[in-house]
C-alpha cells in the first residue's frame, strides 16, 4: 500500500482491495478472462470507526475472506475497491 485512499469510511463499513483473479490451474491450464471467479479475499485499505457499541475487529493492512456477492464495487484513482459492512467479512486470514 504505496499511497493513502482519499476516502474514508463510515460506522462499521471497509474499503477492501481484492486478491487478484487466479491466472492458472495447479495443473497450468490458463484461464481465459471469461471463466474466472471473482475473488473471495483481498486486503482492507481503508475502515471506519464501528459502531457506537461495537468496536472494529478489522484493522488496515489485515487480509480478509469475504462473500462471492459481498459489498459494493468501486473505482479509485484507477484500481478496483469492494466497499462492504463488516458483518460481510467471514474471516482473517
Amino acid at each position: 500500500m504505496a499511497k493513502k485512499l482519499n476516502i474514508t469510511p463510515l460506522h462499521d463499513r471497509v474499503v477492501v482491495k481484492p486478491a487478484p483473479a487466479e491466472e492458472k490451474t495447479a495443473g497450468g491450464i490458463i484461464i481465459p478472462d471469461t471463466a474466472k471467479e471473482k475473488p473471495q479475499r483481498g486486503t482492507i485499505v481503508a475502515a471506519g470507526n464501528g459502531k457506537k457499541d461495537e468496536p472494529m475487529t478489522v484493522k488496515v493492512g489485515d487480509t480478509v475472506l469475504y462473500g462471492k456477492y459481498a459489498g459494493t464495487e468501486l473505482q479509485l484513482e484507477g484500481a478496483d475497491y469492494l466497499i462492504m459492512r463488516e458483518s460481510d467479512i467471514l474471516a482473517i486470514v
